[in-house]
């Protein structure tokens, strides 16, 4: 109880103009009060409270806290004494933010800020903030911290309720620089030859709801503001660090698959081809033998010059238990043009069959040309070829297939924090927007 009445107690007064009651809840601290019955401001320092400033009813904006409301915040029980709106101009378009001024008696005042459901804890620096540039734009730093400049603009205030420790006006005007490092907002408000500066930090509303156990819900958050934590921090060099370590653990599993295989050859022979030649053109090839587990390549090396080939082939099983059909198209052609030597295609190709059992086969070859080649083999430049057959290939065209999946979600994550990066500057003096003003203004509300 001893405790209890050293808590000051709200001084209570009578508007001159209406009569209505005033509340003082910041005691000596008080250098404006304003009745909010008929909009007066009024000077209470003076014994017949001077009428400062009146003005029109039809500016009244109700306050999401409402005067009077106390709650605890960042450790300490804070009344809400005082409600502003402050606005700029952006071609003739007006952009508002709210700003309550809390007050304890020991620990003095703060203030929160809201726009557009963003709010920011907000206090005076004592110290002064050193200049310097950040990639050739104004920055401050202070407190260890370099803040880049975000927006220069005039703000108005244009609504007043509640009580003040300056003598408060309705028409004031004051020139805002802001400069952030999210959470963070520096700003500076010079009015005539005086500059204040102030700490802002961002909060959620949500701790505002919790702090003062508002009754109604607060409006949500829109759009990006200027000292809103990116929900990507940090996240971009995981997800490329994510990658890295990927890439080291697929170029090993590749190594291993590649090196672990036996690729090794089984069969081998080389063949002549005319197309001129009479008769039945496929043949057989002597039996080999298969064995082991995996696949089977078979390669064909060819002499073929200015000229395309067609082979269709079949893997069969001795046994006649199993059999592989396949073909494959051969062309090379090669000249010299204005541009100098080129060429198209190659005289040799592959193919892997997946899963072959072991066993003994034999391949099925039958081979044919362009019709010219008859006249080619007539001037002995008939077509040789070379087969080649080998079991337990190693096969990479999964894992590069793999690799452009690995960078995905690096790349969107990349991606979507540019981009809200992009959206939180694009209204700053900087940005693409910047004669637009919708976030401007948010950015002063600090």
């Amino acid at each position: 109880m001893v405790a209890a009445s050293r808590v000051p107690v709200p001084a209570a007064l009578n508007c001159p103009n209406c009569g209505g009651v005033i509340e003082l809840r910041g005691f000596s601290h008080t250098r404006s009060a304003v009745c909010i019955q008929c909009c007066t401001i009024l000077d209470p320092s003076t014994p017949d409270l001077k009428i400062l400033q009146q003005f029109d009813e039809r500016m009244r904006v109700a306050p999401l806290i409402p005067l009077g409301t106390r709650g605890t915040f960042r450790g300490a029980k804070y009344e809400v004494i005082g409600f502003q709106v402050r606005t700029i101009y952006v071609d003739g378009t007006a952009y508002s933010w709210h700003e309550y001024l809390l007050f304890n008696p020991f620990a003095g005042f703060r203030y929160l800020t809201q726009y557009d459901g963003h709010w920011s804890d907000v206090q005076t620096v004592h110290g002064l903030p050193t200049y310097t540039q950040v990639a050739g734009r104004k920055a401050v730093q202070y407190g260890g911290r370099t803040y880049r400049h975000f927006q220069n603009a005039t703000a108005e205030t244009t609504f007043v309720m509640g009580e003040f420790p300056w003598a408060v006006q309705v028409g004031e005007e004051n020139t805002v620089d802001d400069y952030i490092d999210p959470p963070n907002m520096l700003s500076s408000e010079r009015t005539g030859g005086e500059i204040n500066w102030s700490l802002g930090t961002y909060v959620a509303g949500a701790e505002i709801w919790q702090a003062f156990q508002l009754k109604s819900p607060l409006p949500p958050a829109r759009g990006v503001f200027s000292t809103q934590p990116s929900p990507f921090a940090g996240k971009v060099g995981k997800a490329w660090k994510t990658f890295l370590w990927l890439c080291v653990a697929w170029a090993a599993l590749m190594a291993f698959f590649v090196f672990s295989a036996s690729n090794k050859e089984i069969f081998r022979s080389r063949y002549h081809f005319s197309q001129s030649t009479p008769g039945e053109h496929s043949f057989v090839t002597d039996v080999f033998n298969v064995e082991g587990h995996g696949n089977v390549e078979v390669e064909l090396r060819t002499d073929l010059s200015n000229n395309w080939a067609y082979f269709n082939l079949a893997l069969l099983r001795e046994d006649g238990a199993q059999g592989f059909d396949f073909g494959r198209e051969i062309s090379y052609y090669k000249g010299r043009d204005s541009d100098g030597d080129w060429t198209e295609g190659k005289a040799q190709d592959s193919v892997v069959l997946p899963r072959v059992p072991a066993g003994r086969y034999y391949l099925r070859i039958e081979p044919e040309m362009d019709a010219q080649a008859s006249a080619q083999a007539a001037a002995g430049m008939a077509m040789s070829y070379e087969v080649v057959v080998r079991r337990d290939v190693p096969t990479s065209w999964l894992f590069w297939l793999a690799l452009p999946l690995l960078i995905i979600p690096p790349v969107v994550t990349s991606v979507r924090a540019a981009g809200f990066e992009t959206q939180r500057w694009a209204e700053s003096d900087y940005g693409t927007g910047s004669g637009s003003g919708s976030s401007s203004d948010g950015d002063d509300d600090e």
